[in-house]
């Protein structure tokens, strides 16, 4: 063994390297105090010289074609663009280039972008008249009867006629979930501005938005332009929660066509009318499960049908169906398992763990066992394999979460004194609203979704300046703290 000299511990340098770990500590938030003061600048507080207001054309009817198009107002000063306008290709870029940027003929939703109007006084732009004359089609309401499948995943795991056989009961549910708008804080909103040298040199794109390099890209295909001349800056964002994830690139694409056109900086910002009417929802869904089950409680075969409603475009629906596929069963255990197939938009996972939560407390009532105790018997375990195959880990918590849950919130006695004013026709004159308590144990992986993660690829770069570090890195701000939390790092 070698020994070396100890070297005295200077007291200043141990209360300094404290003071500069920032990582584990409680700090200010970068952008906290612009927010609590109200002096932060979103999307609409932004202007540029010679800019110019713009404003979405939209249908009317849920299917159809175009007839005609008149416009009934002097035109003189405004900037208008349609189909015919669009440099590159008339598609927003996703997964399935099968939306476009602005309809040529045909409308396959209410609220579809027709024409886009831009003028420097946003008074005489919203009263400009536009007329659209249809040729309308029959509409399709119920996704169940849709003749567009957008993408189907089917998954099988062990025998699922043998789990039935195994089963002392057979529980069968069928589920409804509806709309959700995000309603976050701040409407879309965007500001595209063009190259000195004109558009076609390169365009900036500002925004509140989650997901850049998404813009980025459909900008490129809308456009025709290269990497390098397309620029996208995500502004302060006041909210998101998935609804600005592939919606900005199609407004964004609508103000760029626009500041394309007319050589001057385009802000494009929605109104809640607006903003409510024409982005992307949640979507609505019928789930159905058969599922087998002993008398003790014990899962033999789930047997899941998913059904949600795809909208009239893919956007992100396979995303979604693979979401809502590795959720659909539960944080349950189950050696036969035939989980959905079906049609999806948003991200499917609060939908499905909705349906199974529901059909295990069904399950639970139908045979007589305290709730708490069926999801304990079920709950996924260490070495536990999920619907898809995935072995589960020792950090698998699901049994001690539910147990901590029910013990810190006293459910079980909190649910035997509620009990006791629920009973059916208790109390038919009591004027005082019925209360109850329910339980729901659901799991979300995090990170990317199914076999996307294959395609991720990530980079970050550092570099020391006069006034401290600047750090370039693909992730976006939308309240949860990332520019404090890269700066912790560092």
């Amino acid at each position: 063994m070698g020994f070396g000299r100890c070297l005295p511990i200077d007291n200043r340098l141990m209360t300094r390297s404290r003071r500069l770990n920032a990582v584990g500590r409680n700090v200010l938030r970068k952008e906290g105090i612009e927010k609590v003061t109200g002096t932060v600048r979103y999307i609409d507080d932004l202007s540029f010289p010679g800019m110019l207001h713009a404003r979405t054309i939209r249908s009317t009817i849920p299917a159809g074609e175009i007839v005609g198009i008149r416009l009934n107002f002097d035109t003189d000063g405004f900037t208008i663009v349609d189909h015919r306008d669009v440099p590159g290709r008339n598609v927003v870029a996703l997964i399935e280039d099968d939306q476009p940027s602005l309809a040529a003929r045909a409308v396959r939703h209410v609220a579809e972008p027709i024409l886009l109007l831009a003028h420097p006084d946003r008074d005489v732009l919203r009263s400009a008249d536009v007329e659209i004359e249809y040729r309308q089609a029959p509409a399709h309401y119920d996704a169940g009867t849709s003749p567009v499948i957008f993408k189907t995943i089917a998954i099988d795991k062990g025998d699922i006629e043998a789990g039935f056989r195994a089963a002392d009961v057979i529980v069968d549910g069928d589920y409804r979930t509806g709309h959700q708008e995000q309603l976050y804080i701040e409407t879309n909103g965007v500001i595209a501005v063009p190259d000195p040298a004109g558009a076609d040199h390169g365009i900036t794109v500002y925004g509140s938005m989650q997901c850049p390099y998404y813009v980025h890209r459909a900008l490129k295909i809308l456009l025709g332009l290269p990497d390098e001349k397309v620029r996208v800056v995500q502004t302060e964002t006041g909210g998101g929660f998935g609804g600005k994830e592939e919606y900005p690139s199609m407004i964004a694409g609508h103000a760029a066509l626009l500041a394309w056109k007319s050589g001057r900086p385009v802000k494009l910002v929605y109104d809640r009318v607006e903003d409510m009417l024409a982005t992307t929802k949640r979507h609505p869904g019928v789930i159905r499960h058969r599922t087998g089950v002993t008398r003790d409680g014990r899962l033999t075969a789930m047997d899941i049908d998913v059904l949600l409603d795809g909208g009239a475009y893919a956007t992100l629906s396979a995303v979604v169906l693979s979401r809502g596929v590795l959720h659909a069963t539960g944080p349950y255990r189950c050696d036969h398992v035939r989980p959905p197939n079906g049609a999806f938009r948003g991200f499917g996972a609060p939908q499905t763990q909705f349906a199974t939560e529901v059909h295990i407390d069904r399950i639970a009532d139908r045979l007589g066992i305290d709730p708490v105790r069926i999801r304990e018997v079920n709950a996924l375990r260490p070495g536990d394999t999920t619907a898809t195959g995935q072995r589960l880990g020792a950090d698998t918590s699901a049994l001690h979460v539910l147990r901590e849950a029910v013990k810190r919130t006293g459910f079980k006695r909190r649910r035997r004194q509620l009990s006791r004013g629920l009973t059916p026709g208790s109390d038919p004159s009591r004027t005082r609203p019925l209360r109850g308590i329910g339980l729901s144990l659901i799991f979300h992986g995090s990170g990317f979704t199914g076999g996307g993660e294959v395609k991720l690829a990530s980079r970050a770069s550092l570099a020391l300046t006069e006034r401290g570090a600047r750090i370039l890195v693909a992730s976006t701000e939308i309240g949860q703290g990332t520019r404090t939390m890269h700066a912790q790092i560092v």
